[in-house]
């Protein structure tokens, strides 16, 4: 299972799917937007139609970026979503329609190094935050026979009726962290569609596919 995608991010209007992508890369560590505080946890997600939040992240990945040697992270909104959706080609129209089904999706890379790894004790408090919220944890993925060992994703949902508001791909091997928060009106099998896409991870996704499942009974 490969958790850490090519580094294909960025979207603008006109230019080629290869430059864009560079671009959003680019971006410096200086561009990262701190959000919230270790003193400050917002409440937990309520079950109305409020938009999930896509400029809110644990306070703890606050700290995880502090230790990272190599940090990128950026939001991509709707309309940046709609040009991705026209500039793709049309070999797979399911990942199409589900990307026209986002309203946005923030991501955060991280790479604390070869002789560097992220602190199990903040990890563990980027997972119990989003449990703290309220949202569903439907996935817990680990791969000991990849090519870096001990990756391990994990997903939470946050559901009105059967389609998710929004959802979390928290991915983690020893030297890197990334964590993907999507908000739009999807299914489960719309991120299973999108992944590879826009930064967020590749899983397994037997599990999300049985959460659907048990949904529709």
């Amino acid at each position: 299972m490969k958790l850490w995608p090519s580094p294909l991010v960025i979207i603008a209007a006109g230019l080629s799917c290869t430059c864009l992508v560079t671009g959003l890369l680019a971006q410096s560590p200086a561009q990262v937007q701190r959000v919230g505080t270790s003193e400050q946890m917002p409440p937990p997600v309520s079950t109305d139609l409020n938009p999930v939040p896509l400029e809110w992240v644990p306070p703890a990945l606050l700290d995880l970026q502090a230790q990272a040697a190599v940090k990128s992270s950026f939001t991509l909104d709707r309309a940046m979503l709609g040009v991705a959706a026209d500039v793709m080609n049309d070999r797979d129209p399911e990942v199409r329609q589900s990307i026209n089904k986002l309203d946005g999706v923030s991501v955060h890379l991280l790479r604390f190094g070869a002789n560097r790894i992220a602190d199990p004790a903040e990890v563990d408090a980027v997972r119990d935050a989003y449990h703290l919220r309220g949202w569903k944890h439907v996935v817990t993925t680990t791969d000991h026979g990849g090519p870096v060992h001990n990756e391990t994703a994990d997903v939470w949902v946050v559901m009105d009726g059967a389609n998710m508001r929004g959802a979390v791909v928290l991915a983690e091997t020893p030297q890197s962290l990334t964590l993907v928060t999507v908000a739009g009106n999807l299914s489960p099998v719309d991120l299973l569609h999108l992944r590879g896409h826009f930064g967020i991870p590749r899983f397994d996704g037997d599990e999300l596919r049985q959460h659907q499942d048990h949904d529709r009974r």
